[in-house]
C-alpha cells in the first residue's frame, strides 16, 4: 500500500495569460492531516478545484492511491473516496439536515440521490444518524438547513462530505467565520476524524490556530508556486513565509 494516498506533480493552471498554479507539488501521506496555506489568491482553492475535478489543470499528474485521476470527471470522486467541502456553503437551503446528509450518502445507496431521499436504506440511515450524532446536528436533524446558524452549517457540510466515508477529505476553510469555541470543537472534530477513524484531511485554511495545533504537514502556496513545506513549527518559523504570508505577529502568537 502506498505512503501516499494524493500525489500531486507539476500542477500547472493557466486562465488566458494568467497563471494561477504554476508547476505545485504536494504528496499527502495516508492517516495524516495537511494544511495548504497562503495568502488570498495564492492558487489555493484553484489546487482543490483540480484535485477534486472542477478544474481541468493545463498540466501536472493527480495521483489518487497510486491510480492517475489526473482526467477522471468529477462525478466519478465520490466513488473513489473524495469529499470536500467549499468555501461558499453549498447546501440544499429548503430541505432538512437529514435530507442534505442523506443526499451525500446516495453513493452508498446505490441509487439517485432522489430516490434515495424517498426509499431511506436502513443502513444507510444509520450511517446518518452517527454523522448528526458526530458533529453535534441531532438535535437539528428535521431542521430547514437554511434555518441553521452559520457554524451549525458549516458542520452540516461537513456531515455531508462525511456520508460519502471518504479516504480523502478536502476542507476549503472550514473555519472561515467560526467562533473561538466552534473553532476548537473543529479542532477536536478533525483530530479525531484523522487519529482514530483513519480519514486523510487535506485543508486549505487562513485560522492559524487551527492550521497549527491539529496539522501533521503544512504546505504554502504563494502567487500560484510553493514556497515552503514542513512541520507546523518548521513553516511558523521559515523565513519566506513569515514574509509573505504569517508576518512577525503570527510567529510570535
Amino acid at each position: 500500500m502506498a505512503e501516499n494516498l494524493l500525489e500531486v506533480t507539476d500542477l500547472t493552471v493557466r486562465f488566458g495569460g494568467l497563471t494561477a498554479v504554476n508547476k505545485f507539488d504536494i504528496a499527502v501521506q495516508r492517516g495524516t492531516i495537511h494544511a495548504l496555506i497562503g495568502p488570498n489568491g495564492a492558487g489555493k482553492s484553484t489546487t482543490f478545484n483540480c484535485i477534486s475535478r472542477f478544474y481541468e489543470p493545463t498540466a501536472g499528474r493527480i495521483l489518487l492511491n497510486g491510480v492517475d485521476v489526473t482526467r477522471s470527471p468529477a462525478s466519478a470522486m465520490a466513488g473513489l473516496g473524495v469529499a470536500r467541502t467549499f468555501q461558499n456553503l453549498e447546501l440544499f437551503g429548503e430541505l432538512t439536515v437529514f435530507e442534505n446528509v442523506m443526499i451525500g450518502a446516495h453513493v452508498h445507496a446505490g441509487r439517485s440521490w432522489a430516490d434515495a431521499l424517498s426509499a431511506r436504506p436502513s443502513g444507510v440511515v444509520d450511517h446518518i444518524e452517527h454523522l448528526l450524532q458526530r458533529t453535534g446536528l441531532t438535535a437539528y436533524r428535521n431542521t430547514v438547513a437554511r434555518n441553521l446558524d452559520f457554524g451549525h452549517q458549516k458542520l452540516l457540510e461537513l456531515a455531508r462530505a462525511l456520508a460519502i466515508r471518504p479516504r480523502l477529505l478536502l476542507l476549503d476553510e472550514p473555519a472561515a467565520g467560526l467562533r473561538n469555541r466552534e473553532i476548537a470543537a473543529l479542532d477536536a472534530l478533525l483530530t479525531d476524524l484523522c487519529r482514530r477513524e483513519g480519514i486523510t484531511i487535506l485543508l486549505v485554511e487562513h485560522v492559524m490556530q487551527l492550521v497549527m495545533a491539529i496539522s501533521d504537514r503544512v504546505t504554502v502556496l504563494n502567487f500560484g508556486t510553493k514556497i515552503a513545506e514542513g512541520t507546523p513549527d518548521e513553516v511558523r518559523n521559515d523565513p519566506s513565509v513569515i514574509e509573505a504570508y504569517l508576518g512577525q505577529e503570527m510567529v510570535h502568537a
